[in-house]
């Protein structure tokens, strides 16, 4: 997988939970600018934490992020 995949992922997933990036980032504790810049490719490769703790704030296993 490509790591702007992993951004369109997140995206996707965050949005069909109807969570504003403010809230995923609440709730995963990095920022709303992180969030944005992960979802237009900005950022890639995150850690294994962050990954993590995007996954639980979706709830969703992290494979579905990195698949």
């Amino acid at each position: 997988m490509t790591s702007k995949r992993c951004g369109v992922v997140l995206k996707r997933l965050r949005e069909a939970k109807g969570l504003a990036q403010q809230t995923l980032a609440d709730k995963a504790k990095v920022t709303d600018a992180y969030i944005a810049q992960l979802e237009t490719g900005v950022r890639t490769n995150p850690t294994t934490d962050t990954l993590k703790r995007l996954a639980k704030a979706l709830k969703v296993p992290v494979g579905e992020l990195v698949e």
